[in-house]
Parts: structure tokens; sequence; C-alpha cells
């Protein structure tokens, strides 16, 4: 027997009931603009990431934020971010002196990967806040040990720097999600695709030669999976409320034949419990279609790119709505498999933003963090064990002690 599901109905559990849901828990917007609190944060690393958080800081009004101080060793970097935190910002060469200082109060980390372990350690022994840039560590080891120094530690902050956990779209589908809107999931996709040798400029001094470059070296980097499919590892982990049992995958240099040790291309595949398999792809030699998750249930397909997420109705679940009354618009995406529109970012809000001001939020409130350490971890974990796999040629399983 069909069941009948009004246009009123089908549009509550749809793409078009979007509105009600809350967003508040992910973004601290509704809590800061009201106060006037001040919080002294340091950059550890004023490369390009550094330099564009202190951008989004200063552009956004985040103004609970006031970037007091920044570090690097090489010195264009550090001129370049004094000239973004502006003219009072103090200078540091050395982040261990950063540390020392008592008028800051937060630290971003903003460094490559390989240096993550060492300073967010030292930080948090030092009693700072911190917002630690993604991946979180450079081996499962190293994420096993922070997430365990931060256990039980109730007045510092720790957040990683998965932003789109705080991207309003994404709670937006795992609500869709969780109401069923697309069925059971199976399988899910993930591709993010580049044409980028990763070669950041040359450099004379061989001893900061490799450092520059250091997305090219697998001793200093994540590697594809940990600088670009991190961020949809994260997402589908979440999503899903589940990391994954075990990880086959393959990778090799078949492009760049340049002396870099990391993989340009990486073909994972991720198992979780109840058979579901995640495809994660990523190269460097191709940006068709660049950056894509496809979730696939038995009802439904949602297809997410950027800042747009698409829902595609099974051809079983379309007969038992009943049209009538449903726009012609809607009928015809329906009918001529375009799909529903789940999400539009119109106005291209940094997904960073949403991300600055729940830290902000979580140091002046004490509210939980949501991309905190242990969520931190258990993304590290799923990227390396990726890595790994290419490296073993084998098939590697998420061991109980990860969770402890």
């Amino acid at each position: 027997m069909k069941k009948n599901i009004s246009r009123k109905n089908f549009i509550k559990n749809s793409a078009f009931g979007l509105a009600g849901v809350a967003l508040t828990d992910f973004s601290g917007i509704h809590i800061l603009k009201n106060r006037k609190d001040s919080i002294n944060v340091g950059f550890i690393g004023t490369g390009h990431r550094g330099q564009g958080l202190i951008h989004t800081i200063k552009n956004s009004n985040i103004n609970q934020l006031n970037v007091s101080a920044v570090c690097d060793i090489m010195p264009d970097n550090l001129a370049g971010g004094l000239k973004r935190a502006g003219e009072n910002a103090t200078s540091f060469t050395d982040y261990r002196r950063m540390l020392d200082d008592k008028s800051i109060d937060a630290v971003f980390i903003t460094t490559p990967i390989f240096e993550h372990f060492p300073m967010a350690m030292n930080a948090i022994s030092a009693g700072k806040h911190i917002y630690l840039e993604k991946t979180m560590t450079t081996n499962i080891e190293q994420a096993v040990l922070l997430a365990k120094k931060m256990k039980g530690i109730k007045k510092q902050v720790l957040q990683i720097g998965h932003q789109y956990r705080y991207y309003e779209m994404f709670p937006r589908l795992k609500s869709l999600i969780t109401e069923n809107l697309i069925g059971q999931i199976t399988r899910i996709e993930c591709q993010y695709n580049r044409n980028s040798d990763w070669e950041s400029g040359y450099c004379k001094d061989p001893k900061t030669g490799k450092i520059v470059n250091w997305r090219m070296y697998q001793h200093l980097s994540g590697g594809v999976l940990g600088e670009l499919s991190s961020h949809q590892i994260d997402v589908v982990n979440w999503l899903l409320g589940a990391t994954p049992e075990k990880v086959s995958a393959m990778g090799d240099i078949n492009f760049y034949k340049d002396g870099r040790t990391c993989w340009d291309n990486v073909h994972a595949v991720y198992g979780y419990a109840n058979g579901v398999k995640m495809n994660v792809i990523s190269i460097l030699s191709n940006e068709f279609d660049g950056y894509r998750i496809r979730l696939y249930g038995n009802e439904g397909t949602l297809e997410v790119g950027r800042n747009k997420a698409t829902l595609f109705v099974e051809r079983k679940k379309k007969e038992k709505i009943i049209l009538d009354g449903v726009t012609g618009a809607t009928k015809e995406a329906l009918d001529n498999g375009t799909g529903l529109n789940v999400y539009t970012d119109n106005e291209g809000k940094d997904p960073s933003v949403y991300a600055l001001e729940a830290f902000a939020e979580s140091i002046l409130t004490g509210k939980k963090v949501f991309a905190d350490a242990e969520k931190g971890k258990q993304t590290a974990i799923s990227v390396h064990l990726g890595n790994n796999a290419v490296k073993s040629g084998k098939t590697e399983y998420w061991k109980k002690e990860y969770d402890s």
C-alpha cells in the first residue's frame, strides 16, 4: 500500500524544511555579538594559513580575538604576519618565548603538521588555550598521547581546525540523515582533487628548502589524505557517528617526478560498521569536479559540494510521494533527476569564521568544544590508517586501545 505523504509533510521532512534546524550549538555568533571581552591570541606560524586566519579574524569582526603576537622562523612569513596583525603586535622567532608571555591567553598553531604535536604539548603545559590546525598529528601514537594529555583538563580549550564541523550546511545534513531522509546509508564517495605540484617556491638554503615545501615529504606531511581529504573524513565520521573499522589503500607518485616522497595520488576504501564503505580519492594532477562528497542511501542520495548540497530521491521513494500541489519546479526536479536543493550558501561565508567564533565562545563561556582533542584524534587516526595501508600494502585495522 502506498503511503500518502502530503506536500506539507514532504516539505517539512525534505530539503525545504531546514529553517528550523538549530545552529547555535555550532556557532558562537549569538553569544559573541554582545560581549566586549578580549582574548589576546598569538599565532605560531604565519605562512599562508596563519596569515589567512589573521585576515579572517580582522575582516569578520571577531573582536573578542585580539591578535597581539606572531611567531615564525621565516623572515618573510614573520613580516607578513606582523603586517596582518597590526603595528601593536609583538613578534617572536622562538614559539617557546611566546608561550612564556603571560599576557597571551591563547595560541593558534598554524605550522606544518610535523610541528603540531610538540608545540601543542608545550602549549598545554604553558596553560594556553589552543586552536590547533588539522591534521592534529603526524602519526597515531602522537594523536593518542595528545588526546590523553587533554583528558581531565577543564579550564583550557583545545580546538582542532576541522572547521567544516561548524559550517552550517553540515549540521543541517546531519539532521536530514538522522531523520532518515535518504534511508540507510551503505556507500559514501569522497573526492578532493587539485592540479598543483604543491611546491611553495624555490629556497636557496638547503636547511630550510624542505621545510618551505614540507607538503611534498612524508616525514613532514600527512600527504593528500592529511592535507586535503582529512576534512571529508572528519565530516563523514561525524555524520555517521562512527570511526572506520578498517582501511585499504593504494597510492604512488605517477606524475610529479621531482624528488618528492609524498604520493601525488591516493585511492582508499574505509570500512565502517554494518558494511558501510567510503571511497576516498585525492589526486594532484587533475582538478576536474575537484571537491565532492556523495552519501548513498536506499531511498536517496546527498551530493555535497563546498557550499551546496543536493538531494536525489530514489524511484521507490518518489512513488510514495503524492505530488499534487508540489510546485512544477519540484516535480520536474524529481522526475528528471536534477535533484532538490538542500542547501546553498549565497553569502559565501568562510567556514573558518564559524570555527573561530566557536573558539572564542568556548574560552569565554566554558562551552564544550565540538572539534575537541578526542574528535581530532579520531580523524587523525583515520587519516594515518589510510597512509599506513598504502605503505604496508595491507588492510589496516582500528585498535581498541585507540579509544582509551
